[in-house]
């Protein structure tokens, strides 16, 4: 069969050759030369917010000639007809075409981003066993696999200008229609187990109704609805180049760059191309929860970073993991597992009262205000003036004081968790152990984290990044306070024509995944 398609393609290489030497159209494989420009696939900005992902960030920063490494090495290239051979000598159900359009994805992958393809194809080591393993279970050819290159960049947040989200960009009807949870708190169009069965689940019915794999990579781009058309104005034609010039235009390069990535994804060590080694832990699994839980309780029993465990388990949007009549699932460390399971009580037990507060569900209209802002100041109590200092939010004041949050926002009437450099707050703490809390105004970030137990690296952002230093400047900036959830990609998204790399290098950071709740970054709007 191999063979076969191989000979079929290369005298028909040939013969579109021979045509043009006698001014014949070659329009049928090679493309007319005014459609062989390069169509946007929203390529660049998946790769971009990739390399905002934990794991990304650590590996490329253990590398420091990652940007640098290229510019020694020699970039081959090569004739159409070893493309051609190349091409036809994959293993594929469906027809990998080659033609200028194909050459010209092959080009942008092979040379114009060859870092951030090396990302892919680090990232490729971990996704693609668990796209086997299901592509094989549900009986579908596992080379379309490489559908999820040109969909996303394997970025599990991948989100384009349409809405479509995630490692298969799933539109929210057809998530739906496949059985996938979206709502404020889990989206699981971002869970790579859950996504990766409702694609193959789709591709299934798209073959159905086509019985032709490359219409059904393009069906799955733009809807049936518009590869119908396509078929109709085509005169009936079911082959992908016959309809070619009926689909919408985007659709016309998704198939091109399919083909271009499979190539890429077969023979990248030819291009000189070597996977970037990505410290996320390949050996993982999976616990099933059925109770609500909130990442942070898991990050600071086991020891976790905090934005590994967002980027080995993206589908949860707050953090928590909630639970409404059916367990979700919490991906792990593989050596984390069996002390999730040994500490399961702590870790659900640990802060519930500040990330689930029971009170909360059950409130009386009249008395709502003061449960939930908190109590008065209590009997036989002394009062402190604290003065919020860059980095702090009301967690580690209530935590550095031994106070609830709740009653922080009632004895200062903030109704949010929003407090300002410099603002000035009163807190109540018994008599009897005041003189525990006197001087915890006047010390560091450091001696305050310590206090409480909690140990302060050397190059904390918090310490160290926090405070910009404006002096001298001219210059007009936003100053903007990390949130719970933030990434440095979630804040450059809010700031037209800002890129993640901006945001990095105007406040020394050099690891995307380094920003803390609190932080403050500077943020030099575009003129």
């Amino acid at each position: 069969m191999v063979k076969l398609a191989y000979y079929t393609i290369l005298s028909f290489y040939m013969m579109t050759f021979s045509m043009a030497a006698s001014g014949m159209r070659q329009d049928t494989v090679r493309i007319n030369e005014e459609d062989t420009t390069i169509i946007e696939l929203n390529f660049d900005a998946n790769l971009d917010s990739l390399l905002n992902l934990y794991y990304v960030g650590q590996s490329i920063s253990r590398d420091p000639d990652f940007w640098n490494h290229d510019a020694d090495s020699i970039i081959p290239d090569f004739p159409d007809s070893v493309y051609i051979q190349r091409i036809a000598q994959i293993p594929s159900v469906a027809n990998l075409t080659y033609n200028t359009i194909v050459r010209q994805y092959i080009e942008v992958y092979s040379k114009q981003k060859r870092n951030l393809v090396e990302v892919m194809l680090g990232m490729s080591q971990y996704y693609f066993p668990i796209f086997d393993e299901i592509f094989d279970y549900h009986g579908v050819p596992n080379e379309l696999k490489y559908m999820s290159v040109i969909e996303s960049a394997l970025n599990p947040r991948a989100y384009s200008r349409a809405r479509a989200v995630g490692l298969w960009q799933f539109m929210y009807g057809t998530g739906k229609v496949y059985d996938l949870t979206i709502n404020s708190l889990v989206d699981e169009r971002r869970d790579p187990i859950k996504s990766t069965h409702a694609a193959v689940r789709y591709l299934k019915d798209l073959h159905k109704i086509y019985n032709n794999w490359l219409l059904a990579i393009a069906a799955y781009n733009c809807g049936p609805g518009n590869v119908n058309k396509a078929i109709r104005r085509a005169g009936g034609k079911r082959d992908y180049w016959d309809i070619y010039y009926y689909l919408p235009r985007e659709t016309r390069g998704h198939v091109p760059a399919y083909i271009a990535a499979t190539y890429i994804m077969n023979y990248y060590k030819e291009h000189n191309l070597k996977p970037l080694t990505v410290t996320l832990p390949l050996a993982n699994d999976t616990i099933m929860v059925t109770r609500e839980l909130h990442l942070a309780q898991v990050s600071e029993v086991l020891g976790i970073p905090m934005q590994l465990l967002r980027d080995m388990n993206p589908q949860y949007l707050t953090d928590i993991i909630p639970f409404a009549g059916k367990p979700f699932s919490l991906m792990l460390p593989l050596e984390q597992t069996s002390r999730f399971i040994d500490f399961e009580d702590t870790i659900f037990a640990y802060k519930d009262s500040v990330y689930f507060n029971p009170e909360r569900l059950t409130i009386n209209p009249t008395t709502a205000n003061a449960q939930a802002s908190g109590e008065p100041p209590p009997v036989n109590s002394t009062k402190f003036t604290y003065t919020v200092k860059a980095g702090d939010n009301l967690g580690f004041i209530s935590m550095w004081y031994n106070v609830r949050t709740s009653d922080l926002r009632y004895w200062n009437n903030i109704s949010g968790n929003l407090i300002r450099t410099g603002q000035k707050l009163a807190i109540y703490v018994p008599n009897s152990s005041a003189s525990r809390y006197s001087d915890i105004n006047d010390l560091s970030f450091a001696e305050k984290q310590a206090r409480i137990g909690k140990a302060v690296t050397t190059g904390n952002p918090v310490q160290e990044q926090n405070v910009p230093d404006l002096r001298g400047s001219n210059d007009t900036y936003i100053l903007y306070t990390v949130k719970q959830g933030d990434t440095i990609w979630d804040i450059a998204k809010e700031y037209p024509g800002i890129t993640e790399t901006d945001i990095m290098q105007l406040n020394n950071i050099s690891d995307a995944g380094r920003i803390q709740v609190g932080q403050i970054l500077r943020i030099k709007p575009k003129s």
